[in-house]
């Protein structure tokens, strides 16, 4: 048998007289990553019915119109019936898996350097579904809620569109005056109590925002506290004060400024964006049983799907040209 030595050399940083200096780290991970958005947190979770998940809309009131309108001596009442349809969002799976060698394990808890480090990697590994899961919340790649086309979900921007509810600001115009006709519009509407609840855009359009709300009006925007503790500005409108809510997951094209920028902004109602779990709203785990190479193996899920209700009227797509 062969024995292989390696040289102190390689591991060491610096020997000296005296002195035999060996690489040391700090014992916690520098850690900023993109974790859950408000978004997920403030949107509706319900138990789904079934796959797909179902429900009802009622799309208008049973209405006699002036049909209904006859003389009092001679009444002649008018036939209604409400006016339902039936609707579904089917679900979806997001899955991970984290697998810890036992040597390896073993050696971490015999340096005593890292003792954490499993903990965290599992917890990062949860944490990296939530992240798929918020970015899916808005951008997921599905094309139809009655018929999938991918694995993903069909996001909330896919289904605002879908509804027809876009408008467009052009270079030249505010984006304050914007976003406050369109959110007037909302309420205006005669068939349906609309009442949006955010404004929903990157933090490159808010600051758009904020830089045309001090140069233009002279005006500092409020701040409040929302959801997940995030501190946003909040915007004076016909449905009143409408939180302004960062969301790095809600991309643009092009350079602001050049007059060839995107920047889309969503006004919706939370209160009707539902995200209809199976299990459990949150991710699972479960621990796999060791397999020949002794590794421990744990695999995280989450099953669902979300849904924007009355997408074609309770919700606006406001693309902002710069």
């Amino acid at each position: 048998m062969n024995a292989s030595f390696a040289d102190i050399h390689a591991a060491a940083d610096y020997i000296g007289p005296g002195a035999i200096e060996v690489p040391l780290y700090q014992t916690e991970i520098f850690d900023i990553c993109h974790r859950a958005n408000p978004f997920g947190q403030r949107i509706r979770q319900v138990p789904a019915t079934g796959h797909p998940s179902r429900f009802f809309e009622e799309t208008a009131l049973p209405n006699p119109g002036t049909a209904g309108f006859v003389n009092p001596r001679s009444i002649a009442p008018t036939v209604v019936t409400p006016t339902r349809i039936e609707l579904s969002v089917p679900l979806k799976a997001i899955v991970a898996q984290i697998n810890y060698n036992l040597f390896d394990i073993e050696l971490g808890q015999q340096q005593q350097q890292f003792a954490y480090l499993q903990a965290k990697d599992l917890a990062d590994t949860v944490s990296g579904v939530l992240v798929a899961h918020d970015v899916a919340l808005w951008n997921g790649n599905d094309t139809s809620l009655s018929a999938s086309t991918t694995t993903q979900y069909m996001g909330a921007i896919a289904q605002i569109e879908a509804g027809g509810n876009t408008t467009t600001i052009g270079t030249s115009s505010s984006i304050v005056n914007g976003l406050k006709t369109a959110v007037a519009k909302m309420v205006a509407n005669s068939s349906y109590r609309v009442r949006p609840t955010a404004i929903y855009a990157n933090p490159v359009l808010l600051d758009l925002i904020d830089q045309e709300m001090k140069s233009v009006f002279n005006v500092v925007l409020n701040t409040e506290k929302i959801v997940g503790g995030v501190t946003v500005k909040m915007l004076s409108t016909q449905a009143g004060e409408l939180p302004l809510i960062p969301d790095w997951s809600i991309s643009y094209t092009g350079t602001p400024g050049s007059g060839s920028a995107v920047l889309p902004a969503y006004i919706v109602s939370e209160d009707l964006i539902e995200y209809h779990w199976l299990g459990d709203p949150a991710p699972r785990v479960f621990q796999l049983g060791l397999p020949n190479s002794l590794a421990h193996q744990y695999v995280v899920v989450k099953f669902g799907g979300v849904v924007v209700k009355g997408a074609n009227f309770a919700h606006y797509e406001v693309l902002v040209d710069r």
